[in-house]
């Protein structure tokens, strides 16, 4: 489990969270994450796209991504934080090319997988 504390009354359990490794260690990251990925489901979706986006968006968290499995194919939304604010950087079901917080190729696909039966 890791727990973002945000502030004082604030803290979620994300569903992952990249981190740099000199906060490594603690039982709950107190700086903003380089990346922070909630995986959508119908009880979680508006506190996701509203109060936790809005939330990491405050604190700094350069990237917020959600993934949505229930389209027939996942879907991927990547936030970026340009001066201050959420940009909707992609939406897509294709694979993605990241370059925050560092370089990949993600395919929304493979960050569900083995979560369906």
């Amino acid at each position: 489990m890791s727990v973002v504390t945000i502030g004082p009354q604030t803290e979620f359990d994300p569903d992952l969270v990249v981190v740099r490794m000199d906060q490594i260690g603690g039982a709950k990251f107190t700086e903003p994450p380089l990346l922070v990925v909630e995986i959508r489901s119908p009880s979680t979706a508006l506190v996701d796209l509203n109060r936790k986006k809005a939330a990491y968006e405050r604190f700094g968290a350069p990237s917020y991504w959600i993934v949505n499995p229930d389209p027939p194919k996942p879907e991927l939304t990547v936030f970026e934080l340009r001066e201050g604010r959420y940009a909707l950087a992609a939406k897509t079901t294709e694979p993605f090319a990241a370059d925050r917080p560092f370089t990949m190729n993600i395919d929304p696909a493979d960050l569900i997988r083995g979560l369906r039966r």
